[in-house]
């Protein structure tokens, strides 16, 4: 009896439906734990929503290694308000103040005490806790500032902290726009080679390839690279990056600049949906933003300073004014004039790779101890002058803009601009080759009647850099606005000349379109006249010829 009674529950719909929802929503809960359970994600990006999008949870879950909260809100707050620091973005830890109190694991704070490293700069203070934190990073700071250790120091903890997938590839990707740039990255990195056991190789252009290919075969942690030579191995299959979790773009603006956009985006796309992005850049424009719109999705950007390039205010500006043929004797009177005040090293620039041999010849024949560098130099060349102005062997450097950036040299006190650069951007980061570290520094530019159009630039930042203006600066740019002024007038006359004898010329056919049209309609008219006066001629001539008819036939001879 109770069996029949079971039996018939189970045939109806209402009951046999709601079996199956029990069951599905028990299968989705232990489906949704054996998830939770079996997702590890230290030191990731990968979001919470992008877990809850996928198995559709209610709660989010998150995992870190290391805390970052190390000082209160109000400290972090003064921090950053004394610091200039602009820190945009959601959950912010706050900044490193000091080692000591920092939330990084004893091997690094070891290490950091090793190399006599005393207290962290800004980008460094604000940058390691949200590197640290997993999460996708801008920064914006001048050069000079510490960037490349805020970078390199989380790159080894994400080595070390997290187990990469097996296989070929490197752990921590860099991209720097210049061999000089990557060369110097490589140095710093090698410290950590040497005590902690990292495995670091630098990749560029007009080193061999077939070397490069081999330590790369044998694997690497940290890849620092060119984004040309980099490209090179990728489409030759000699390296990947499947396993590049942590990617650092830096001198994003400058890497733009020089054209490897897609070189970037190629190499973006072969690094895993997993993964840590950082970018550092001196300025933000629009390209960097598309950049970081399109690959590091949510971020958080740290702005010391302004976001605008602004030079070094530890270092003075002096321009000089002259004539073009005047140009060499004001040089030769600038490196007199330097010499006498114990100068340390002196960064020489000039725009041509033709100009900076000649002048590099003309100083050592004077008896300076001076090399020259630019971009036909082999690179086993340029790393022999580096080292020779490293060393102070040879104290005076002769360059392009190859030495603009990435050239981090200690003890270089003056900068002389021989020609100008293209723009102020390329000036600021000239000139911030000394006044580094917090140090003091001396810039030499010489301008001429050609540089006018850059005046009202050069003036803009020096203004900002609180800096004494000269009146002949002054009075360049002024000359500079009469005579595009002066250029416009004539253009406007001639314009307005134009204008009239169109305005003339328009009115007047019209006038004579309008005349023919009235002669035409005239011409019409009177054939029209015409026209009607033969039909009425024809209509006479037929009524005539019948009354005569008719008179014919009434006449009386008939």
């Amino acid at each position: 009896m109770a069996l029949n009674v079971v039996t018939r529950l189970l045939r109806r719909r209402d009951l046999c439906k709601l079996l199956s929802d029990s069951t599905k929503q028990i299968h989705r809960e232990v489906l949704s734990d054996s998830v939770i359970k079996s997702v590890s994600m230290p030191y990731s990006t990968i979001s919470h929503e992008h877990i809850l999008k996928q198995t559709r949870l209610q709660r989010p879950y998150i995992q870190h290694f290391y805390s970052t909260k190390t000082a209160q809100q109000t400290d972090s707050d003064d921090y950053r308000s004394e610091h200039n620091i602009t820190v945009i973005g959601e959950d912010i830890p706050d900044p490193y103040t000091e080692i000591d109190s920092s939330g990084f694991p004893s091997y690094i704070k070891e290490f950091l005490k090793e190399q006599g490293f005393a207290k962290p700069t800004v980008i460094q203070s604000q940058g390691w806790p949200i590197a640290l934190n997993g999460q996708n990073f801008v920064g914006i700071a001048q050069t000079g500032t510490g960037k490349t250790l805020a970078y390199l120091l989380p790159a080894v903890v994400h080595i070390k902290e997290k187990k990469a997938r097996r296989g070929l590839g490197p752990i921590v990707l860099v991209l720097a726009p210049t061999r000089e740039l990557a060369r110097q990255i490589e140095q710093v990195a090698q410290d950590f080679e040497n005590s902690l056991n990292v495995r670091c190789l630098c990749i560029y252009g007009g080193a061999s390839r077939a070397v490069q290919a081999e330590k790369l075969r044998r694997g690497v942690d940290i890849l620092i690279a060119t984004p040309g030579r980099l490209n090179d191995f990728l489409n030759s299959n000699t390296t990947t990056l499947s396993r590049s979790t942590y990617v650092v773009l830096d001198e994003a603006d400058r890497m733009l600049d020089m054209g490897f956009e897609p070189q970037i985006r190629q190499a973006l796309e072969g690094v895993p949906k997993e993964r840590q992005i950082l970018m550092f850049s001196a300025t933000w424009p629009k390209e960097v933003r598309h950049l970081a719109r399109d690959y590091l999705g949510d971020f958080v950007q740290v702005n010391v300073g302004s976001t605008e390039l602004s030079a070094n205010h530890n270092i003075t500006q002096i321009v000089h004014v002259c004539e073009q043929e005047e140009k060499l004797a004001k040089f030769k009177e600038i490196i007199h004039e330097i010499s006498g005040e114990n100068y340390g090293k002196m960064l020489i620039f000039a725009n041509t790779k033709k100009f900076v041999d000649s002048l590099t010849t003309t100083l050592r024949k004077n008896g300076w101890p001076a090399v020259g560098i630019h971009g036909d130099k082999s690179q086993a060349q340029r790393d022999k002058i580096i080292g020779q102005f490293k060393s102070g062997h040879s104290r005076i450097l002769v360059a392009t803009d190859v030495a603009a950036r990435g050239l981090d040299v200690d003890g270089v006190t003056h900068v002389v601009n021989y020609d100008f650069p293209n723009t102020s951007e390329d000036y600021i980061h000239r000139i911030g080759r000394t006044g580094r570290q917090g140090n003091k520094g001396v810039s030499h530019t010489i301008l001429t009647d050609e540089n006018a159009r850059q005046a009202r630039s050069l003036i803009e930042v020096m203004e900002e850099a609180k800096q004494e203006i000269p009146k002949s600066l002054l009075d360049l740019a002024t000359f500079y606005n009469m005579s595009k002024e002066s250029e416009r007038q004539p253009k406007w006359k001639s314009r307005q000349n134009n204008y009239q004898f169109n305005r003339n010329n328009y009115y007047q056919g019209y006038r004579n379109n309008y005349q023919g049209n009235r002669n035409n309609y005239q011409g019409k008219r009177n054939n029209y006249q015409g026209i009607r006066d033969d039909e009425e001629d024809n209509h006479n001539g037929r009524f005539n010829r019948q009354r005569s008819i008719r008179n014919r036939y009434n006449d009386d001879d008939y």
